[in-house]
């Protein structure tokens, strides 16, 4: 939950004004809005790698912000090392080596742990930076325009991973979903628009098409 969160860049110009954002629990939350209306910024500011000017946000779960570009968080050469980078310290090898496993499985890339990163497409490379997430125990998933650079087929997947996630029956996550393709809202729970650094209400996808 965030409320009055405001938010303004060294030019002078506010990307948040007094935004409130609520989400009403585990699912697919999608927000739509167009450049510069400050979602990007407001992922941001939820992750903790931006201070807001003013407001608060309040986390009940572990955050993970994932890129549009997967390339732009995905550091070493192999699959299983990178996702051990995220890992918290002091973790027993056996435990770190058995939460990648768990994490790889989960988004279909099982047995990939020694797999090198620029082997991968690039489905399976955001697929990738989802598992480091879930490796990293995160409750909610903040994803900027996941499938803007991947093909259909990639696009698709990568809609339906995030899908089963948010609903699993033993901790299903909460996801919050930046997207420009308005087709994608017919997958949510539900949506809001962002205009000038604020949000409106949740509604259901269609209804923003």
């Amino acid at each position: 939950e965030v409320g009055g969160l405001c938010f303004g860049w060294p030019n002078g110009s506010d990307a948040l004004d007094h935004c409130d954002l609520r989400l009403p629990g585990p699912g697919l939350w999608m927000l739509v809005g167009g450049n510069g209306s400050g979602k990007s910024t407001l992922l941001r500011l939820i992750a903790g790698l931006l201070e807001p000017s003013g407001g608060r946000v309040a986390l009940t779960l572990k955050p993970a912000l994932v890129f549009q570009n997967p390339d732009h968080q995905l550091l070493l050469p192999s699959c299983g090392t990178d996702l051990q980078l995220g890992l918290e310290q002091g973790l027993p090898a056996e435990v770190r080596q058995a939460r990648v496993a768990a994490a790889l499985a989960q988004v279909g890339l099982g047995g990939f742990e020694g797999r090198p990163i620029h082997t991968l497409s690039g489905g399976q490379k955001q697929r990738l930076a989802i598992a480091g997430a879930l490796a990293g125990d995160a409750g909610l998933l903040l994803l900027d325009e996941p499938t803007a650079l991947l093909d259909p087929e990639s696009q698709r997947e990568v809609l339906q991973l995030i899908e089963r996630l948010c609903h699993r029956r033993e901790r299903p996550l909460a996801a919050l979903w930046i997207t420009h393709r308005l087709e994608e809202l017919d997958h949510c729970d539900g949506a809001a628009e962002m205009e000038r650094g604020r949000i409106g209400p949740w509604q259901k996808g269609p209804a923003l098409r």
